[in-house]
């Protein structure tokens, strides 16, 4: 099934990358276990820099997630900003600058229709999160490009 046949809702728009989630993470998230069993099994100075080794291999693919993923928001930001200045009514367009990144997450999956409402809504303090965003849209707008 391609992306543009399945149905993308709050219930299952979280995205996991196989080879990151299912492969890479949890080789070397085992590999530290091996390693720490090593070094406690036969102390040497070696043996503790393989486990030094391996904490630095999970931080450094940890990392390159979390860099992936915050160059992924600013492209969401300015593609929110852009969005909300063509589809919003002059009032609420002035008021964009006022949105936090939380919200701007969040309104990427509004459809246009409800998106001054849900706007509004954030400007008031009524959806604070990311999640409380997307728990209150009704018209699911799906996004399968993501990070």
């Amino acid at each position: 099934m391609t992306p543009a046949q399945r149905v993308q809702t709050y219930a299952n728009h979280k995205r996991y990358f196989p080879l990151y989630h299912y492969v890479a993470l949890p080789i070397f998230l085992a590999n530290i276990v091996v390693a720490v069993s090593h070094a406690i099994r036969r102390p040497t100075p070696f043996n503790a820099w393989l486990v030094v080794l391996s904490i630095g291999l999970v931080a450094a693919l940890l990392a390159s997630r979390a860099s992936t993923l915050h160059v992924q928001n600013r492209l969401i930001a300015l593609e929110m900003r852009l969005r909300l200045a063509t589809t919003l009514a002059p009032e609420l367009r002035s008021r964009i600058p006022e949105l936090h990144l939380r919200h701007l997450i969040g309104l990427r999956f509004a459809g246009d229709a409800e998106l001054p409402e849900l706007v509004e809504r954030c400007l008031r303090g009524e959806l604070t999160t990311s999640d409380a965003v997307k728990r209150a849209i009704r018209e699911w707008r799906p996004d399968f490009i993501r990070a």
